[in-house]
């Protein structure tokens, strides 16, 4: 695309620029406070104990879901799409988690973050050396936790989060979001929703001659 036909905004004075950009900010505050609002509801979710048992293969052996909190209050699970039958792991969750930086401050905060996955262990050793992660990754191959937890849909994988709590020795589930639920936990699309292009992706609703393309094109 040559310079001459680039698709961009249109060009205006600053003055113009800046009514504009004050109408913005006016939408903008207005979204972080539904945002506040959405947070505090999410926080006063009840609660469910859990009475199945999940064991899970890690590193170190059989591991309980209660083990997977390492000593922490809340534990956050992240399901990373990888079928057993695949060698590679979903290159969308993969992009998720390089995307995380350093999460040191989550344990500062009495929370622990995995990921669990479908396949055979040596399978998530494999890629996880692959990419030079360090993230604890335990593999719940032969158990119902998947399908309990719908990420595992009709024999198909699909990505999700879902947040634990424990008092004592009970494990409770209190929340679980699925595909874009999870999209604010990136910083990637958080800072190309501040750009002109956005994600450029064909769901958006953006102008005509804008780069885009399927989502998981």
């Amino acid at each position: 695309m040559t310079t001459q036909n680039l698709a961009h905004p249109r060009i205006v004075t600053r003055d113009e620029w800046q009514t504009a950009r004050e109408m913005l900010l006016a939408h903008e505050k207005e979204l972080t406070k539904q945002h506040d609002r959405v947070s505090a509801e999410r926080r006063r979710l009840p609660m469910v104990k859990l009475e199945k048992n999940y064991t899970f293969h890690g590193p170190d052996g059989k591991r309980s879901l209660y083990d997977l909190f390492d000593g922490q209050h809340q534990l956050i699970v992240y399901h990373f799409m990888f079928d057993p039958a695949w060698d590679d792991g979903c290159m969308g969750c993969t992009g998720f988690v390089n995307d995380q930086g350093d999460l040191s401050e989550l344990r500062m905060r009495n929370t622990q973050f995995v990921l669990i996955s479908r396949a055979p262990l040596e399978k998530l050793q494999a890629y996880k050396a692959r990419m030079g992660w360090e993230r604890p990754w335990y593999s719940s191959f032969e158990t119902d936790f998947n399908e309990d937890f719908q990420v595992t849909v009709d024999g198909g994988e699909r990505h999700g989060l879902s947040v634990f709590f424990r008092t004592d020795n009970d494990v409770f589930h209190t929340y679980s979001t699925y595909k874009r639920g999870c999209e604010s936990l990136s910083d990637v699309y958080r800072l190309l929703d501040l750009t002109p292009y956005g994600r450029q992706e064909d769901w958006e609703e953006s102008p005509p001659g804008w780069p885009q393309r399927p989502t998981y094109g």
